[in-house]
């Protein structure tokens, strides 16, 4: 089942330009402000190695984030939860649709308990509204102009798509791309929850 175990996921080289929907108006303005408290929904799509096979996961989501705490749910056909993550600042936990838990002292831990190698789940929080850490530990936003970014952990992120929104443009599309530690690539589709 290893979409099940891509839900701990949810729970963190060619260049190209952005596709701008015909209503983002200023390719520069920067997205929305970052909030605490928002909705998601969307896909996630992860190529990854190992042992010398590729494999490629993907799972649909509704992400809830709140100050200090994120719920996740993890959805199969017909929309059924097959697994929901609860991330508190003191501890996550991935809850299987069959009751199995497993609970660790934070989301990366899980994720490696779980997959055997750390995601950028942290990242998720910022990267879905349009913001990372860049190498050099600054803060970094996005824009339709400013799509490209390497974080300080490694990731390069490109905001491909955007929301339809020409005040302040929300991400519909990113892909995130490692080499260290082994190969991963990451698609991450999304749309407002609701």
């Amino acid at each position: 089942m290893p979409a099940l175990t891509l839900a701990a996921v949810l729970a963190g080289c060619a260049t190209s330009q952005p596709n701008l929907p015909n209503n983002v108006a200023n390719a520069n303005a920067a997205v929305a402000p970052y909030r605490d408290t928002i909705d998601f929904a969307g896909s996630l799509s992860v190529t990854y190695l190992q042992d010398g096979q590729q494999h490629n996961d993907t799972v649909r989501y509704n992400w809830s984030q709140r100050p200090g705490n994120i719920d996740v749910a993890i959805l199969g056909g017909l929309n059924t939860t097959l697994a929901t993550i609860q991330v508190t600042p003191q501890s996550a936990t991935l809850t299987r649709s069959n009751g199995d838990k497993r609970t660790a002292s934070d989301i990366d831990s899980l994720t490696v308990q779980t997959l055997g190698y750390a995601l950028p789940v942290n990242g998720l929080r910022d990267w879905m509204q349009g913001y990372a850490t860049d190498a050099q530990g600054r803060r970094f936003t996005a824009s339709p102009a400013n799509s490209e970014v390497v974080t300080g952990d490694g990731w390069r992120l490109r905001f491909l798509e955007w929301q339809d929104n020409a005040a302040a443009p929300m991400p519909r599309r990113i892909r995130a791309e490692r080499s260290a530690g082994g190969e991963l690539k990451l698609n991450i589709s999304i749309s407002p929850a609701g």
